[in-house]
């Protein structure tokens, strides 16, 4: 029997694609194990933007003395980085053993076996347009990398937005949404297998079902009769229709929260990104959202060509007044290929870590402020893992999502990972709540 270790990268659709890859590895007889003790690394790339390129890259070549150092006798690179650069990196990385786009981790199993394909071979470019292919894929068995109670569940690949920053249109394709019979498949699978909350992802999640004449409120419907938590990420505002708000707030199962990555507040820089959206539109949805009681996380990009310090004021001003309880934010990448790496009035990389810093700090004072508000309050938390060296469990709140939202910390007596439990909030601090065990929440 053979090791093999995944190193994924990027974001939730690469660590679905790194599962199926997994189950499949395991399905033929490989162990999953460390990478030190590995006979074949693969590393799951992305290369969304410069910075994360940087990261695979350097992954890729941290991984690479494995061949040298360790038990590794095959690297495998994986992934959005090959699916757009196949043909560079076949040239500059001889070390790599062989190479798989986003379309192609079905054939993972014969690139990792003694008679696979070398790097040349597995090398032609992939097609990013074959919704046959996709669905196959997504129907695959997978081995969970999560908590075994939470699973990320992809209901679409690729996107037709066209973004002037984005380049995933050249590297996933365009939308293709997989048929409702066969999401709802898979979630019964992982719910018969324990899992306790579905977190939907796709590019856009809320463009879900418009090629195939359907709907994202036609899915939660199907997936709501599921004993299970539903969260929606990756929402583009556009989109977030006031049928979607009914149903997230009348709904048992979906989780009072939705992500949605506005980008920006300021018209002018709206238009020049292509988003389809205004700033006073954007407003008026976060504002109907908090009062059917719905927690917002957003993503805001800064340094975008043309922003000004007036424009950067406006997104300030925008998130002091509207309070998205969680923001990520980060700063513009000029990508070639682009229509904004042709734009002119780009912003220096100084100015762009300044306004990064500037803003972090504005949404770090609304994050501490809503926390600070449920203190005294008893939540629903879910049991996920223990902190030795603060010696408390650790857990979270419906409307904090795994890895990017803040925690809840709690004291208690005996508890079980993946049990839900009444936590009341004792103290809140920037990011994380604190509280004590009131009770065994009914499930």
């Amino acid at each position: 029997m053979k090791n093999v270790a995944v190193i994924s990268l990027g974001c939730d659709k690469n660590r679905i694609d790194t599962e199926h890859m997994l189950y499949r590895l395991v399905q033929v007889g490989f162990a999953v194990s460390a990478a030190e003790d590995a006979d074949i690394i693969i590393v799951n790339t992305c290369a969304f933007i410069e910075s994360a390129r940087e990261e695979s890259i350097d992954t890729v070549l941290y991984y690479a003395q494995f061949k040298k150092t360790g038990k590794c006798k095959k690297l495998i690179v994986t992934g959005c980085l090959p699916q757009k650069y196949m043909s560079e990196l076949v040239e500059s990385l001889p070390e790599v053993d062989g190479f798989l786009g986003t379309f192609d981790y079905e054939k993972i199993v014969d690139i990792v076996s003694d008679d696979g394909a070398n790097s040349e071979a597995a090398a032609a470019q992939n097609d990013t347009d074959e919704p046959d292919k996709f669905t196959a894929a997504e129907n695959c068995g997978r081995l969970l990398t999560t908590f075994p109670h939470v699973a990320y569940l992809k209901i679409a690949e690729g996107c037709n937005n066209k973004c002037t920053f984005c380049t995933i249109p050249s590297i996933r394709g365009g939308y293709k949404s997989r048929p409702i019979a066969d999401i709802a498949g898979e979630a019964q699978k992982l719910v018969n297998d324990g899992v306790k909350e579905l977190i939907l992802v796709a590019q856009d999640v809320s463009r879900y079902g418009m090629d195939i004449n359907s709907s994202l409120v036609e899915l939660l419907t199907e997936l709501e009769k599921l004993p299970v938590i539903i969260r929606l990420l990756y929402c583009y505002p556009e989109m977030v229709t006031d049928e979607l708000i009914q149903k997230i707030a009348s709904s048992k199962n979906i989780a009072k929260y939705i992500d949605i990555p506005i980008q920006h507040s300021s018209d002018k820089i709206l238009k020049l990104m292509n988003r389809k959206t205004t700033g006073l539109a954007v407003e008026k949805l976060i504002n109907k959202l908090h009062k059917h009681g719905i927690v917002v996380r957003t993503t805001l990009m800064v340094g975008f060509p043309g922003e000004t310090q007036k424009e950067f004021d406006e997104l300030c001003d925008f998130v002091t007044r509207v309070k998205p309880e969680y923001a990520g934010v980060f700063a513009y990448s000029r990508e070639e290929g682009t229509a904004a790496a042709f734009l002119p009035d780009q912003v220096s990389k100084s100015d762009k870590l300044k306004r990064v810093k500037a803003l972090g700090k504005v949404c770090t004072a609304v994050t501490k402020q809503f926390n600070a508000g449920l203190v005294g309050k008893t939540l629903r938390v879910i049991y996920e893992d223990a902190d030795f060296d603060k010696n408390l469990f650790v857990g979270r709140a419906e409307f904090q999502t795994p890895d990017v939202d803040g925690v809840v910390y709690f004291k208690g007596n005996e508890v079980d990972v993946g049990k839900f439990y009444e936590v009341e909030v004792t103290k809140s601090d920037n990011y994380d709540l604190y509280g004590k065990i009131t009770g065994v929440h009914s499930q």
